[in-house]
């Protein structure tokens, strides 16, 4: 197991301040007693999505809010991994890397390199992640995630198209506490958290919180059965809170974290042959995967030709966070960096092979600066205003071996930087008890710059093709979004609202394998046009609660893959704008409480979305040679916008409290549609259902609990997506987790 002490080093620190021998168990995340020692109901949720503290039942937004404790409880500890408790979310690897793809309400943005901004921006206690794959570290001793569906900006640094997913810490207490968490299951997967928390004399506050989660490799090597899949990854948080007057408090945070994981397992869908003649049969098995290169592709890497696919990948980052209360108006400041070392290297043929075997070299920084000013008063007035800067700099390289598919390595490399200065502020104004008024603006100025972008074809004894050197190309963006809402507040228990609002994607450029200079030019910026309307609603005496929303959304110059003929080389891809595109869509979330020991849960996303205006090349058409190539064009109108329709979730929970212990079943499960890809059938992704079950035992007055669990119960055979890198013919699929189950224990103090 890749560097297990170094690892495991992470948690030791919160484990010897917690006093205690390596105890097991899962604690409240704020305090450390047990997450289930009381009946539950239908809790009021406290969200900051709008940059203070309400009531979610009082936000005419459509948000889903999920505690710290029932992510711990679910198994949650990636980003990826809320698309199973929130509607019309999906979130996957791109090709099934570490790139993660983010789509929200059909609203998302397929790349699998690196300088892209996603439509869906993720926060981690207010500072934004805008580079996909910063966002890929452990998920741990969280307060709660809100996830935040439609256009965002005017009360963020950062403008998205798709919507918001906040991570909010557990923060230091008043109190002390300390809490550890044990877990072991199946395929030989462990994981250990633990945390303290305190004063550090009378008006400071510290929190030390570290994790490590090991083991769990599920898929085998179809020839020499060697496991794959297995993580390595550890993270460790520390925060310190100060009160230096009454008005002024600052609160400083550092985290780091490391990932020495196996890459993630592929395998074949289907029967191919190289054009060396080589035959390799499909997989019956999606447990079946493989791997290998070609020793000149290995040697460019440093690595042995049957290197297994894995993450090299280090992150730290740090955040100073202050706020200055003055009578009736508060000062914001959030000074954050964050840095990203990536290396990881995946084989995207499942094969020994080198038909497209990858590796990604990064190396990013982010540092951001954000002040807000709001009111803080009780008056019918409330406002924020901010502004923000942010510095992104990335440098990446980029390497396929495409030796026993296309004859050549191909070598990728470039540098990006991005400038980004925003305004932006929004008001509310109460006219009546019930009526409740909405704007806000945003006006941002973006700077990209793609540099010395430059790709080389390597023959196996090493002969260079040089196709593109040095391309330089830069895009300005300058944009004017915002919102405009209606609340209406029935009685104490029903909100109705309505909004109108505008967000902008940056544009960006096509970076990887650039054969031809033209497929290195800017895409430009997407523009949405987001309408909706819905109701929040607690009704039969608060015990059941349901919040819905119909959408529609107008998309011009939505950013899509797509294919352009080069004379030279024919077909090549790239990221193009679709002129116009719509979306149309509904969600409602229940909660049910029929008695106070059960909570039923149920949420169901539909969305369906066509192109309006788009035509893009028919490869079935491209004629002639190298030099030569021609392609007719077809028109896309009314085709599907390609993303799953339906999304379904649910849970079911009983607290039962009998001879001094409390137990608690309970299972919840999800549903995601089928994906008709336009790559064509092959590459369609079936609907799954995935199924989970646990039953936690307990003390009231003992802050211990122990959980048996089991995941994927039924265990479903599905694909998480399907795709081919070097050619149509090379069909790949990353299969889901089958079941697992096992053992967390827990204890608090």
């Amino acid at each position: 197991m890749r560097k297990l002490l170094s690892t495991t080093a992470l948690v030791c620190a919160a484990t010897a301040l917690a006093g205690t021998a390596p105890a097991i168990a899962q604690t409240g995340a704020q305090t450390g007693a047990p997450a289930a020692s009381v009946p539950r109901g239908i809790e009021e949720i406290v969200v900051t999505a709008q940059r203070r503290e309400q009531s979610a039942q009082d936000v005419g937004i459509a948000l889903t809010a999920i505690g710290g404790d029932e992510l711990k409880a679910r198994g949650i500890t990636t980003v990826n991994q809320l698309e199973t408790v929130a509607p019309s979310l999906e979130i996957e690897g791109a090709f099934g890397s570490g790139q993660p793809v983010f789509r929200l309400r059909g609203v998302g943005f397929n790349d699998y390199a690196s300088n892209n901004a996603p439509t869906v921006g993720i926060y981690v206690d207010e500072v934004a992640y805008p580079i996909p794959a910063m966002t890929q570290g452990i998920l741990f001793d969280l307060e709660r995630v809100e996830i935040l569906r439609g256009p965002q900006g005017t009360l963020y640094g950062r403008n998205t198209t798709g919507g918001a997913v906040n991570l909010i810490t557990a923060k230091p207490t008043a109190e002390p506490a300390a809490g550890l968490t044990a877990e072991y299951g199946r395929f030989d997967q462990w994981s250990l958290e633990g945390f303290v928390s305190g004063p550090l004399g009378d008006r400071a506050r510290a929190r030390l919180a570290a994790t490590t989660v090991q083991g769990g490799g599920w898929a085998e090597n179809r020839v020499t059965g060697e496991t794959l899949g297995d993580q390595d990854r550890g993270a460790v948080r520390a925060q310190v809170e100060l009160d230096a007057t009454e008005a002024f408090t600052i609160r400083l945070t550092g985290h780091y974290t490391r990932d020495q994981s196996d890459g993630n397992p592929l395998y074949n869908v289907a029967t191919f042959t190289t054009p060396g003649g080589v035959t390799v049969a499909g997989d019956r098995d999606r447990w079946a995967t493989g791997w290998g290169t070609s020793p000149s592709f290995a040697a460019q890497l440093g690595l042995a030709p049957d290197a297994k696919p894995f993450k090299d990948n280090e992150q730290y980052g740090a955040h100073a966070h202050a706020s200055l209360d003055l009578s009736g108006v508060t000062l914001t400041s959030i000074t954050s960096y964050e840095s990203l070392d990536r290396r990881e290297y995946n084989d995207w043929d499942a094969t020994r092979l080198a038909i497209a075997d990858v590796f990604f070299g990064s190396e990013a920084t982010v540092f951001a600066q954000e002040f807000r000013v709001s009111s803080s008063g009780s008056g019918p007035l409330t406002w924020t205003a901010g502004a923000y800067y942010s510095a992104e700099d990335l440098d990446e390289e980029y390497r396929s071996g495409f030796i026993d598919s296309l004859g050549v390595n191909a070598f990728t490399p470039y540098e990006q930087e991005v400038r980004t200065r925003s305004v932006f502020g929004q008001a509310e104004y109460r006219v009546t008890p019930q009526l409740n008024l909405i704007l806000g603006l945003r006006y941002e100025d973006e700077e990209r710059e793609l540099k010395n972008l430059s790709t080389t074809g390597f023959l196996a004894n090493g002969f260079p093709i040089p196709f593109v050197v040095n391309a330089n190309r830069s895009l300005d963006m300058s944009e004017v979004t915002g919102k405009g809402g209606v609340e209406f507040t029935v009685n104490d228990d029903v909100l109705l609202y309505a909004t109108v609002s505008r967000g902008v994607k940056s544009g960006g450029f096509t970076a990887y394998n650039t054969l031809s200079p033209p497929q290195a030019d800017p895409f430009q910026p997407e523009e949405l046009w987001a309408y909706e309307a819905g109701v929040k609603a607690d009704l039969v005496e608060r015990t059941l609660r349901l919040n819905a929303a119909a959408y529609y959304y107008d998309y011009t110059n939505q950013q899509v893959q797509t294919t352009i003929v080069d004379r030279q080389f024919g077909l090549i891809g790239r990221f193009a704008n679709v002129p116009e595109s719509e979306i149309t869509g509904v969600e409602a979330e229940i909660e049910w409480s029929p008695v106070p020991e059960l909570l039923i849960t149920q949420s169901l996303g539909y969305k369906t979305g066509e192109y309006v205006t788009f035509s893009e090349v028919d490869p079935a058409t491209l004629t002639g040679t190298a030099g030569s190539f021609t392609a007719s064009t077809v028109n896309r109108a009314g085709q599907d916008l390609g993303f799953p329709d339906f999304s379904y979730q649910g849970s079911v929970t009983y607290t039962l409290a009998t001879g001094g212990f409390t137990i608690e079943p309970s299972f919840d499960y999800s549903y995601k549609d089928n994906f008709d890809s336009p790559l064509g059938a092959t590459y369609d992704v079936d609907g799954y259902w995935l199924v989970n079950a646990r039953i936690a035992f307990s003390q009231p007055d003992a802050n211990w609990q122990a959980t048996l669990w089991a995941r994927n119960i039924f265990d479903e055979k599905y694909d998480v997506t399907r795709n081919f890198f070097a050619g149509p013919q090379y069909s790949i699929a990353q299969a889901g987790a089958p079941a697992t189950y096992g053992l967390r224990v827990s204890v608090g103090f």
